[in-house]
């Protein structure tokens, strides 16, 4: 992967301290998606990881809400289905639900029942990887639907809080974000 196209992407990035609350430092992705060039670079970059990771994927998976921005992209270029994971309420009919801890809360997941069929290789998309509850309870999720679950890709990791050791699949990012904990939160 070009590095100069990874450093493009990291240029667009913007951080907003103490946001949602105070102590965490927001990585802010929305930048890209209102560029088509670096769209476009997104894509690319995302589509080569995960040929070069994965063999086949029947299913790829975005988390809400940022998942959502460029997981129908990836799955039609990959030539797979997308199915996202939302929170309670937002989905009809027959639901699999998990609850689980976020970086500064609890939440709730939920996925239709009929979106993935048994055996089904399933790959998981969001933004960030930070603490790894969202991803984990998608790997929850999709186990219980008895889908094979190949890995993760996210666009960025921070590394300092340990997200992928909680992960069930290899996990794979494009570029890594802040390097250890802002001063006064409560993961420094």
């Amino acid at each position: 992967m070009s590095t100069d196209r990874i450093q493009f992407l990291r240029s667009k990035l913007a951080q907003y301290p103490d946001f949602p609350k105070k102590g965490i430092l927001f990585e802010d992705i929305m930048p890209i998606f209102s560029d088509p060039k670096s769209f476009g670079i997104l894509i690319d970059l995302l589509v080569e990881l995960i040929q070069k990771e994965f063999k086949e994927i029947d299913v790829v998976v975005g988390l809400e809400a940022r998942g959502f921005l460029f997981g129908p992209t990836l799955a039609l270029r990959l030539n797979a289905g997308f199915v996202p994971v939302r929170k309670p309420n937002k989905l009809p009919g027959d639901l699999a639900t998990i609850t689980f801890k976020k970086e500064y809360d609890e939440d709730a997941f939920a996925m239709q029942k009929s979106s993935i069929k048994p055996g089904q290789r399933v790959l998981i998309v969001d933004d960030i990887l930070a603490t790894g509850g969202t991803a984990l309870a998608a790997d929850e999720l999709i186990l219980q639907l008895n889908g094979s679950l190949l890995g993760h890709v996210f666009l960025m990791e921070l590394g300092f809080l340990e997200g992928r050791k909680r992960l069930k699949a290899p996990t794979f990012t494009l570029f890594s974000g802040q390097s250890e904990a802002p001063k006064g939160s409560e993961f420094a």
